[in-house]
């Protein structure tokens, strides 16, 4: 039986050109609202900010946020963010159960 291979030895140019991949998608898809990501998945826009600080991006929060988002936070948001109903809000709170500590 073949040994399915391991997140870790993935090279890292592949990983990174994968994760470029990603936020250029969620880029262009505003639709894809980060409360229905949270809800779904329990991540979003804002986690991935968070966790390319916690690999070791130097700039702020903010500067994670635009880096991500393709635009300051404030602006996306004002721009594309609905208000969330208390529907989303209570399948994000059921998903971000399900995540491992630490994500």
């Amino acid at each position: 039986m073949n040994e399915m291979p391991a997140i870790d030895d993935l090279d890292d140019a592949t990983a990174a050109a994968a994760f470029r991949r990603l936020v250029r998608h969620l880029q262009h898809r505003h639709d894809a609202q980060n409360i229905e990501l949270m809800g779904l998945a329990g991540f979003c826009r804002n986690c991935l900010a968070d966790w390319i600080r916690d690999a070791g991006f130097e700039g702020d929060r903010a500067e994670a946020r635009a880096l991500i988002h393709g635009m300051p936070f404030d602006e996306w948001k004002a721009a594309y963010q609905t208000e969330a109903t208390p529907d989303q809000l209570a399948r994000m709170e059921e998903s971000l159960k399900k995540n491992a500590p630490g994500h």
